[in-house]
């Protein structure tokens, strides 16, 4: 009993605890955004606001990038945050920008979208555990 109630009180903060990097990622995947919209509107660097907003944004999406990156393996962590700002940006150009999205373009941002699920589904704690009791992990050469 004493154990039940131990792991009760543990997985609240387990569960915290693999949600803060992936919070951090996501803050950081949204500040790329503001980056790279930023960038765009700065023209090259000389328009002095887009630049300076630019600059605050790149500072900011690399702040949470480290973050998220101390928890998450460093290829998923940057294909997410990666993915985030290209379908952002490709989502908001059109937005802010003489820009176009096009049914192919929507098509190829939502394969993306669809990735970036599965490589978070691939980090998810329920997955990790099968993986480590060997069940899931197992080839058919460990079944003979």
């Amino acid at each position: 009993m004493t154990t039940t109630a131990t792991h009760d009180i543990t997985a609240p903060d387990t569960t915290e605890k693999r949600a803060g990097p992936w919070l951090a990622l996501l803050l950081a995947g949204g500040f790329e955004v503001g980056y790279a919209l930023s960038v765009n509107g700065s023209e090259g660097f000389t328009n002095l606001t887009w630049s300076l907003i630019a600059i605050v944004f790149f500072l900011f999406t690399l702040f949470f990038l480290s973050v998220a990156l101390k928890k998450i393996d460093v290829g998923i962590g940057y294909a997410v945050w990666a993915g985030i700002g290209a379908v952002g940006a490709a989502l908001l150009g059109p937005v802010f920008f003489d820009e176009t999205l096009t049914l192919v373009k929507g098509f190829w941002l939502a394969v993306i979208i669809g990735g970036v699920i599965w490589l978070k589904l691939a980090d998810s704690p329920k997955l990790e555990a099968k993986n480590s009791d060997g069940q899931a992990a197992a080839g058919p050469e460990q079944h003979k």
